[in-house]
């Protein structure tokens, strides 16, 4: 017991402490909201926003149970660390030895941390009162302080707008520039960076982004459009109609923001084929977190015969101590970058096979590759889903 108590005191990091403003039992819930904000709270329950906590997305989940495992660190201790992005409504921030010891002890039930992590006030995850409820964000602070440790909360009751003139018989209202001048710097409070517990930055899409693109909400919040963001009648009888946008978060979980979201060409060069696959968007794709994979599928044909077909994954590996695969948190080392850059291209070359008179390339997307689909052992069909982009053909000579 010893030897363990000393392996887990080791093991435990003790995360920065941030402030916590308790939620109002009022606002806990999105169906509160639903009474004045009904068209934005039904577009955000469609969402992966509304997925965040780790009993909604199989993939967080089962990642925190495999960190756990790897760590040997308490479940729950995990959830806390991983509550900085995915539910920064937590209500305790860190965990430390005493509690790793109370935890291995099997006397952690009904601490302070067992009923954060199990509490009914964040099991919605990214919800109304995390984006909303922020006053301000610290750009001042190290790069690797995300989530929670990156902002200021407004007091409980007062909501964080981008409507100068917004008013509310409910709740107080403030506006902020974040809330619609500048947008990426509300994204990037947890969209931006993301470290593996030795060092390895596998993810930084703030870094990546490239300055004097479209803003984040342009694509994954749409154009906007006239309607009203509260139905209460407060403005001369009427509620106000006002230029607003989806609140459905599209990612990439969508069909719909991959079609073409790449442009592809093919050329050919003596016996070689090139595949030149450009990307518009102002971010890596992949981006995010690590093993997401872009799949080109290459096949040669003669006529309407398949002479040969090839799968080139465009992916991350990781790996840890003895060169075992691992996710990209608990990565030592990491493989090549194979995204295609933000407003940039990739060119792949294939030798033409032999006899084939054309050839058909296709693009599509997966959540995650074979590898770590594998490793964590997921289920759900999303995380093999191969999400169309586009396709080309080439007469070959």
């Amino acid at each position: 017991m010893k030897i363990i108590l000393i392996v887990l005191l080791g093991l435990t990091t003790l995360f920065g402490a941030a402030k916590v403003v308790k939620v109002d039992e009022r606002f806990q819930d999105s169906q509160s909201c639903k009474s004045c904000h009904l068209r934005i709270v039904s577009e955000w329950e469609k969402s992966w926003h509304s997925k965040s906590h780790y009993e909604k997305d199989e993939y967080f989940r089962k990642s925190l149970e495999y960190v756990s495992r790897k760590t040997r660190k308490s479940l729950n201790s995990v959830k806390v660390q991983c509550a900085t992005c995915h539910n920064p409504r937590i209500s305790v921030t860190s965990t430390g030895m005493d509690y790793e010891i109370d935890a291995v002890m099997g006397l952690d039930k009904g601490s302070a941390v067992d009923k954060a992590v199990h509490d009914n006030a964040i099991s919605e995850g990214i919800n109304c009162v995390v984006c909303h409820n922020i006053d301000k964000i610290h750009d001042d602070r190290d790069a690797s302080m995300r989530g929670i440790n990156r902002v200021t909360w407004t007091k409980s009751g007062t909501m964080t707008g981008p409507f100068k003139d917004a008013k509310s018989p409910y709740h107080k209202t403030v506006h902020h520039k974040f809330m619609d001048e500048q947008p990426n710097k509300l994204c990037f409070v947890c969209h931006a960076n993301d470290t593996s517990a030795k060092g390895i930055v596998f993810t930084n899409m703030q870094q990546e982004y490239k300055k004097g693109s479209k803003d984040c909400v342009e694509c994954h919040m749409g154009p906007q459009k006239r309607d009203v963001a509260a139905t209460y009648k407060m403005y001369n009888g009427k509620a106000k109609m006002r230029n607003v946008r989806d609140h459905g978060f599209m990612g990439a979980h969508f069909d719909v923001l991959w079609k073409n979201a790449l442009s592809l060409k093919l050329s050919q060069k003596g016996s070689n084929v090139l595949i030149n696959i450009k990307n518009p968007q102002p971010h890596n794709i992949p981006s995010g977190f690590g093993s997401r994979e872009i799949l080109v599928t290459v096949v040669f044909k003669n006529g309407s015969k398949i002479i040969e077909q090839k799968e080139i994954s465009l992916t991350r590996h990781y790996t840890r101590k003895r060169k075992k695969v691992t996710i990209a948190h608990l990565a030592k080392k990491q493989s090549k970058d194979m995204s295609i850059p933000a407003k940039g291209k990739k060119v792949l070359k294939m030798i033409k096979a032999a006899g084939a008179t054309s050839v058909e390339v296709n693009l599509n997307y997966r959540l995650v590759n074979d590898e770590v689909r594998t490793l964590l052992k997921l289920e759900g069909a999303n995380w093999s889903k191969k999400h169309y982009i586009t396709k080309s053909t080439l007469h070959l000579k």
